[in-house]
């Protein structure tokens, strides 16, 4: 009920931000900010809000970044606002609502489109394509709207599979699994249970977030979430096969029971304990492995795979700059947003938080070469998959769990869940 209660509150507050029609006209974002960096042009005191550099570790990393940006733009003030994730949309809306929108945002991955639709974001007067030579095509997309450029990537965060290589050794197998029957075949002989009680998960889908396990199965399913003109995907065959997935390792196959380990569980994660063999898990899973389980790192015994059956698939979120269409002081938010998407501001980024930069050049970085998750998320971006796209994706994302949640515990079919889910999702959508 605490879950609903909150969705419903993001869901108020945003509509109503968008509602009293703070922003320029819908749908065509607002004025493309000065292309010049020229520090005779970047000045004024702007506000930034950012929900990364969080704790006393990188508010000090992000106050020596902005010493280096200060240097360059001495005519530039930087007031700091440092939030949570799961406290942004709130903060945005509400400054929104109240005709006062920070000057630099920064968003997740799926975010751009909800909020260049009603004029709130900026064009940054940026080429896409030209853009590519920096950033992997996938990285580029999530900040491009309707052809227009309103957010540059800072760094990423990732999911695909993750396996213990001395557990599967253990059980004779010598490679990760290639497509779903594997994956189920591999999860049911790689569980262990003591006297009925579950002491090792065969595949871990519940350490994650729910919707960022299901969306992955869904893409290397074949699956999207909306079809090209924006109609809602998310329940074809393809789609719900993925659901299914998911509900026979839990139902049928028992390779993981519901409730034996949670997103964010102070017991840890089950398989740097070996209580798991496998798991679609976040790329940042490797910094509890070097922190609590050094051998694993040592004797090499973790590996990485791809999601797989009719194509490959990667979850891709990750934080974007974007600033804002009101902005008093255009010129210096962009150039901001420039210095936090390059390389030492987003090489800093990643080394707090164990994730992924978004910049081709950094794949030869020290941080890179150090850490085989980052590398293995950082050579597969051709397989990457986004979610997002429509106007109206963050009023419909938070349903995802309790659509999950009911088929996992076997309340509706895989189909029934994500029907209905579809349902409630295009009234949403009629209404933005």
């Amino acid at each position: 009920m605490a879950s609903q209660t909150t969705a419903v509150t993001r869901r108020t507050v945003l509509s109503a931000a968008f509602g009293l029609g703070v922003a320029a006209a819908a749908g065509c974002g607002g004025p493309a900010p000065s292309s010049s960096t020229d520090t005779g042009e970047a000045s004024g005191a702007i506000r930034l809000l950012t929900p990364i550099f969080e704790g006393a570790e990188g508010q000090k990393t992000l106050e020596g970044l902005l010493a280096t940006f200060k240097q360059k733009y001495p005519k530039v003030t930087v007031e700091v606002d440092y939030t949570t994730y799961a406290k942004l949309n709130e903060k945005l809306t509400t400054s929104i609502a109240g005709g006062r929108p920070y000057d630099v945002m920064l968003m997740g991955v799926g975010w751009i489109p909800p909020f260049a639709a009603k004029g709130v974001l900026a064009d940054l007067g940026e080429n896409a394509d030209a853009l590519t030579s920096r950033f992997n095509k996938r990285v580029v997309d999530p900040g491009v709207y309707q052809g227009k450029v309103y957010a540059l990537p800072i760094m990423l965060d990732t999911r695909f599979g993750i396996y213990r290589k001395d557990i599967f050794a253990e059980a004779g197998l010598s490679a990760a699994p290639k497509n779903f029957d594997e994956l189920r075949d591999m999860g049911r002989k790689l569980t262990k249970r003591e006297g009925g009680k579950l002491v090792r998960a065969g595949v871990d889908i519940l350490s994650n977030d729910l919707r960022q396990t299901f969306l992955p199965l869904m893409w290397a399913n074949g699956g999207e979430l909306f079809t090209p003109d924006g109609k809602v995907a998310f329940n074809s065959p393809a789609s719900v096969a993925a659901l299914q997935l998911m509900t026979d390792i839990i139902v049928t196959d028992k390779t993981e029971d519901f409730g034996y380990t949670q997103p964010g569980a102070a017991t840890g994660i089950p398989l740097v304990q070996g209580r798991a063999a496998m798991m679609v898990g976040h790329n940042n899973v490797w910094l509890e492995i070097e922190k609590n389980a050094p051998d694993l790192v040592k004797d090499s015994k973790i590996g990485f795979f791809p999601i797989a059956n009719t194509r490959a698939a990667m979850f891709q979120g990750g934080t974007l700059g974007t600033v804002a269409a009101k902005s008093q002081h255009p010129a210096a938010a962009k150039a901001l947003v420039q210095f936090l998407a390059d390389s030492d501001a987003a090489l800093a980024a990643c080394r707090q938080r164990g994730n992924v930069p978004a910049l081709k050049a950094l794949e030869s970085s020290e941080y890179v070469k150090a850490n085989p998750s980052v590398q293995f998320a950082m050579g597969n971006l051709d397989s990457a998959f986004s979610e997002g796209g429509v106007p109206a994706w963050l009023e419909i994302r938070g349903d995802f769990k309790a659509a999950i949640e009911s088929a996992l515990l076997g309340k509706k079919s895989p189909q029934q869940a994500l029907d209905e889910l579809a349902a409630k999702a295009t009234q949403v959508m009629a209404r933005s």
